[in-house]
């Protein structure tokens, strides 16, 4: 068994007296593992750092073993991302968010949105909203897509400024309001199409942490018997400081 695909490097563990297994989120293989030799060598070591873009080739005699990479750099940003903190924790909580992926199920937006996130890590204007997205997205990969197209309620699209927590699904301004304390709120860098490429405010940067992080905690960590990551609320904390 053999395939060759770009990859972006989350982590390591080591293996043996020079070796590690790499732990990877490819762009057509999904989250995958592999052994390489070498890989606590001089040469390997700033090549295997999480957030790098790296070409590996993966071999191995069945598809089911833990098989061996082969590594070559396509892209480096751990030495910009290591002087930021916010980026230190993103990289972490970001690989946190890949494990909630079974291991080898492809998912190509995802690479795609966690390649794009990467490279931003270190920006604190648009990485946290980015951050966002990308749970929202992966949310959606893992089944508990949210709904914010339309009222619920009503199925019109305008003045959608909340989210049921018992369905995902937006709600109006006019039919939310009775139950407003029950609701979660819906930022509108999210519910307005329009202003996609904006930046959002602060305030609706926290709104939707808070969105992302009730589902989250619902079908995930509170499942598991997990608290919220700690590197995501440092994450938080240092992208969108209190107003």
């Amino acid at each position: 068994m053999q395939w060759s695909d770009d990859a972006l490097v989350l982590g390591l563990r080591r293996h043996g007296e020079t070796g590690v297994i790499l732990e990877a989120m490819t762009a057509a293989h999904g989250r995958h593992l592999g052994l390489v030799h070498g890989g606590r060598s001089r040469r390997m070591q700033p090549v295997l750092q999480p957030g790098n873009r790296v070409r590996a080739t993966w071999r191995a005699r069945l598809d089911e073993s833990l098989g061996s990479y082969a590594v070559e750099p396509l892209e480096s940003v751990a030495s910009r991302l290591i002087g930021s903190g916010l980026a230190l924790y993103g990289i972490t909580h970001l690989a946190g968010l890949l494990r909630l992926l079974p291991e080898r199920d492809p998912h190509p937006g995802l690479y795609e949105a966690a390649r794009i996130l990467v490279n931003h890590l270190d920006d604190a204007a648009i990485a946290p909203a980015l951050m966002v997205r990308f749970e929202l997205a992966l949310l959606g990969e893992l089944g508990f897509g949210l709904d914010l197209e339309a009222c619920a309620a009503t199925g019109a699209n305008d003045a959608l400024i909340y989210v049921s927590p018992r369905s995902g699904r937006a709600v109006s301004a006019s039919a939310g309001e009775p139950y407003r304390d029950r609701l979660l709120p819906l930022p509108a860098f999210l519910a307005d199409r329009r202003g996609a490429n904006r930046v959002p405010r602060p305030e609706d940067v926290r709104q939707g942490f808070t969105l992302t992080g009730y589902f989250l905690a619902h079908h995930f960590w509170e499942p598991r018997g997990l608290a919220a990551p700690e590197e995501r609320a440092r994450f938080v904390a240092l992208g969108v400081p209190p107003g």
